[in-house]
């Protein structure tokens, strides 16, 4: 796909100057014809008269200027595609394609995207594009920025021998000066080059690298990180076009070791994450169409980190679980919003939309499809017998070895803070409930910030709760030192707030704030990890594995069930169990639902089987065997491990992949005996 952006891009490009500029045409096949003659360059502006198809509908008939190989890009495009004049990188090739697939339906692509192909292959041969070291420029403000860099460390480093700044606080604040510098020279290397150079058109089309590359090629290498992933304070001024001093290639070498061991090492932890995530979902199929809930989750546009996100990506083929009627846009409850439909929503200016979702669902075993919602890969209501769950584990899972190639891809450079905190440790950290390192601190109450000091050594924020609240006395948080206060006083805070920097503990929050907000915080801190390395997961896939870590209940109160108190039960068999109480007019039981990390899920689960095949296989088969427990075999694992059709797809019965099967059998059977009765009457 790289080198189709790369061909497409070149020859949709305007060139000022180029041969037939101005030239006036009366109607775009007549510009094609002279370009094929020779007469103008592909890549000139020209007036060209519309012609009367749909493609030209948004002129108006009135003359429009445009090139020669805007024409014909468009040509291979549906002839009702309005004509897109403008230069098409890599991100526009992307859009025409979803909106293709949106309008002309899946089965139409394989014809549209071949001529794509084609097109894009044959400009890209013929553009003659190619790399040269030459078309690297050093951006001529590069001095002035380093020695301004320069000058600021060294104050910093003057003011830490004074004693006024700790050793922590002067390398925080020279890396920020680093930083900021590398930063400064990125925004001025593209413009630094000649716009129409090869590597300009390399990289502007989207096809190859990025200006981070070529920050290092032209600008500087910048700081790097040691093999423990610790930022070196000295930076490597030098860019590669420039040369490394020994020193600075000695300084380099640490990040470049560090990224060929995390290469080897960090796939063996993807590859156990992806197993656990499966483990943990591999049951969640699609079993039902509604389960009937009016429960759901709210999609809100600006996520707890305070970033503003983009509605209509995150609304798109969610179930609606109430009316929405806002900004002129209405839909009924249990609409599914399709493409136009969630651009429909985003565009209605709403902050945020209630959508019905898996981690509210109220199917026994697996989701409903009104729950999950649209299929993304064929962008039509999920079929049931789906296996969802298995999806939303290989979907997390697969990116999961690009989360830690950060220092690999960028040469070991360092990026913000590291690479510690980010990545596939975080994001097991998440899945797995473990309490973080030097966890941030949450408010235990909703109040005010009253004051902000310290003592003995000690950051204190004090917080006097508000009238809701059971606790009258204002209450004091020591905050470790290294961590930074997230509030100042006179700042409104709820319950299970960070009032600090650093990650929550999953258990105090899920006290504090309740589960929605453990949720939210889980789908909005994974996300964070996956967008920076520009691999963005579905939120749905997400929510599938959150609804398993919420699968648990342990029992408060057995009432008239042969339950023990204390006992950990699956909350389908919880319901089950209760279901028949409440009709035999006995006392149902009480249960609290617990949070659990995904291998404690997969670990506890009710089918023996599954659970002996992932860990702690001995133990698991002799309490199995002392319990004298039966498997129902409900799973896609305790079938596989008999050998026996899974219940999903195929195997499940009412999907239409069922149907398929069951047609083709009938016909191959009826052929069958027609083929046995004509061979009888011979």
């Amino acid at each position: 796909s790289h080198d189709i952006a790369l061909g497409i891009y070149w020859m949709t490009r305007e060139i000022p100057g180029a041969s037939g500029e101005g030239k006036y045409y009366p109607s775009p096949n007549a510009a094609v014809l002279a370009y094929d003659y020779g007469d103008i360059d592909m890549r000139a502006k020209v007036w060209v008269n519309p012609s009367d198809t749909k493609r030209y509908e948004a002129f108006g008939g009135a003359r429009f200027e445009t090139t020669v190989g805007r024409i014909l890009f468009n040509s291979i495009l549906p002839k009702d595609y309005p004509y897109r004049n403008e230069e098409i990188k890599k991100g526009a090739l992307q859009d025409i394609v979803n909106d293709l697939i949106n309008h002309h339906g899946l089965d139409e692509m394989p014809k549209i995207l071949n001529k794509i192909k084609e097109f894009g292959f044959r400009f890209a041969t013929t553009s003659g594009i190619s790399w040269s070291i030459n078309d690297l420029v050093i951006p001529k403000e590069k001095d002035e920025i380093v020695d301004k860099a320069r000058s600021e460390v060294q104050e910093i480093q003057s003011q830490f021998e004074q004693g006024l700044l700790t050793e922590e606080e002067k390398t925080r604040l020279s890396i920020e000066i680093w930083l900021k510098a590398k930063s400064d020279l990125e925004k001025l290397v593209v413009p630094s080059m000649d716009p129409y150079s090869s590597v300009s058109t390399i990289i502007l089309s989207g096809a190859r690298g990025s200006t981070g590359n070529l920050v290092q090629m032209t600008g500087m290498k910048g700081l790097m990180n040691n093999t423990k992933g610790e930022v070196i304070e000295f930076p490597v001024v030098s860019s590669m076009k420039e040369g490394l001093t020994p020193i600075e290639y000695f300084t380099t070498t640490h990040g470049s070791r560090k990224g060929l061991s995390d290469t080897a090492l960090k796939t063996a932890a993807s590859g156990y994450l992806t197993r656990r995530l499966f483990d943990v979902a591999q049951d969640v199929v699609i079993n039902e169409v509604d389960c009937g809930t009016k429960n759901g989750t709210t999609i809100k546009k600006v996520r707890p980190s305070g970033i503003e996100a983009d509605l209509g990506k995150l609304v798109l083929g969610r179930v609606l679980a109430r009316d929405f009627n806002e900004g002129g846009v209405s839909f009924k409850a249990g609409h599914m919003l399709s493409v136009d439909d969630a651009k429909q929503v985003a565009a209605s200016g709403v902050s945020e939309v209630f959508v019905r979702s898996p981690m509210t669902c109220e199917s026994r075993q697996g989701v409903c499809q009104q729950c999950y919602g649209m299929d993304l890969s064929t962008r039509n209501i999920i079929d049931v017998g789906e296996a969802v769950g298995t999806v939303a584990a290989q979907a997390i899972g697969e990116p999961g070895t690009q989360l830690t190639m950060r220092t690999f891809h960028s040469g070991g450079t360092a990026s913000v803070g590291g690479d510690i905190t980010h990545g596939l440790p975080r994001v097991e950290e998440l899945f797995e409930k473990r309490p973080p390192k030097g966890a941030g601190v949450l408010s235990a109450v909703s109040g005010e910030v009253t004051e902000i000091g310290e003592k003995d050594g000690m950051k204190v924020i004090t917080i006097l709760p508000d009238e809701k609240s059971d606790k009258k006395d204002k209450i004091e948080y020591e905050v470790p030192y290294r961590r930074v206060a997230t509030v100042k006083v006179g700042s409104q805070v709820k319950a299970g707030q960070l009032i600090t920097d650093g990650s929550a503990d999953l258990d105090e929050l899920y006290k504090l704030a309740g589960r929605e907000a453990v949720q939210e915080y889980i789908i909005d801190e994974v996300s964070k990890i996956y967008d920076l390395q520009g691999a963005p997961i579905s939120h749905k896939h997400m929510e599938v594995i959150i609804r398993q870590m919420f699968s648990r209940m342990r029992v408060k109160d057995a009432g008239d069930s042969e339950l023990v108190g204390g006992e950990m039960v699956e909350v389908a068999d919880l319901a089950a169990v209760n279901a028949q109480l409440k009709e035999a007019g006995k006392q149902e039981a009480k249960a609290d639902t617990l949070l659990l990390g995904i291998m404690n899920v997969a670990i506890n689960r009710k089918s023996f089987l599954s659970a002996a095949s992932f860990q702690q296989t001995t133990r698991t088969l002799i309490t199995a065997s002392l319990r004298g427990t039966t498997d129902d075999l409900k799973g896609l694992k305790e079938n596989v491990i008999i050998g026996r059709l899974i219940p999903a797809g195929t195997g499940f019965a009412g999907s239409s992949k069922n149907k398929v099967i069951a047609e083709f059998q009938e016909t191959r059977a009826r052929e069958r005996a027609a083929r046995e009765a004509a061979e009888e009457v011979e």
